[in-house]
């Protein structure tokens, strides 16, 4: 078969409250996920001799020192996709061995489901060239972890339950966003404990429009949200609050906020010219930072 290759396309928190605790101590969220122009690239080569196994490569601005083992996300998820194949009858022949490329461009640790975005293209490049197309990866995506199931999707959904639940999310005008990463791992757990040692209380659930017909009016409604990790990330790693005070005070900036966990934040432009030029500016203090389109179309597949 010829070289195919898959776009795993940033994912952005534009809100997250945590709204409870399950028995099992896992957090119940609230969150609006939509999807940044940048993008990891995953592509699956030739077949490779029958018996190889499945591998992996990895290179990129931000892939040196990643484990390319079976631990990879991008492998458990061939795996976990696999596993489901054999028992839905395919056999052996049916499911060649691949070596698959991952292009990381996106930071880790970052809150933006760069891994949780390269198992899910791992998923829609080898239900292809398996055959699958009777799985449902959904179950499977789930399976891998809480952000997967909406990089699977990889457009615009509003996220509840640990992640898993998808449901109906306002339609979005067209509005540029930058994403800016001041070059320091967040780890989740931490975050997470440091948000619940605040003694916090939930949030209840957003209340949202059907639409938002301009960059404006959204922006107007993400002020009466909150990312409630944001202040525990912050008491972390501090820099997070310069990034987002930067990012508020560039040309053209609506809104801005950490996604996720951090330490990646975006900022949200009426004008894809304000979001290169704020892009612009912020690299020039170190950090990475991209400028593009929020994708609504099939562009982001």
């Amino acid at each position: 078969m010829p070289t195919d290759r898959s776009l795993a396309h940033a994912k952005i928190n534009l809100f997250l409250h945590v709204t409870g605790r399950r028995p099992d101590n896992y957090h119940e969220l609230d969150s609006l996920a939509v999807f940044a122009e940048t993008a990891d690239i995953l592509t699956l080569k030739e077949p490779l001799e029958t018996g190889e196994g499945l591998s992996l490569t990895i290179d990129g601005p931000f892939g040196a020192g990643l484990d390319a083992g079976p631990e990879n996300l991008v492998l458990r998820a061939a795996a976990a996709l696999r596993a489901a194949a054999r028992q839905a009858g395919h056999t052996a022949s049916d499911l060649p061995d691949y070596a698959l490329h991952l292009t990381k461009n996106l930071p880790v640790a970052s809150g933006i489901g760069g891994g949780s975005a390269d198992a899910a293209a791992a998923l829609r490049l080898l239900a292809t060239a398996w055959a699958c197309h009777e799985i449902d990866l959904a179950p499977i995506a789930a399976t891998l972890g809480a952000d997967v199931p909406v990089c699977l999707a990889q457009s615009t959904q509003r996220m509840q339950g640990v992640g898993e639940i998808l449901v109906h999310a306002p339609a979005l005008p067209r509005c540029a966003m930058v994403l800016v990463n001041p070059g320091v791992a967040v780890p989740t757990p931490a975050v997470f404990k440091a948000w619940k040692e605040s003694e916090a209380d939930f949030c209840a659930p957003a209340v949202l429009p059907e639409q938002w017909d301009t960059p404006h009016a959204m922006a107007e409604v993400l002020r009466s949200t909150s990312n409630d990790l944001q202040r525990a990330a912050v008491t972390l790693f501090p820099v997070i609050a310069e990034v987002i005070e930067r990012l508020d005070n560039t040309d053209g900036c609506l809104f801005a906020r950490m996604s996720g966990s951090g330490a990646t934040c975006f900022g949200l432009y009426a004008e894809l010219e304000q979001a290169q030029r704020g892009a612009s500016a912020l690299r020039a203090h170190g950090w990475w930072a991209e400028a593009g389109w929020i994708q609504t179309g099939d562009d982001r597949l």
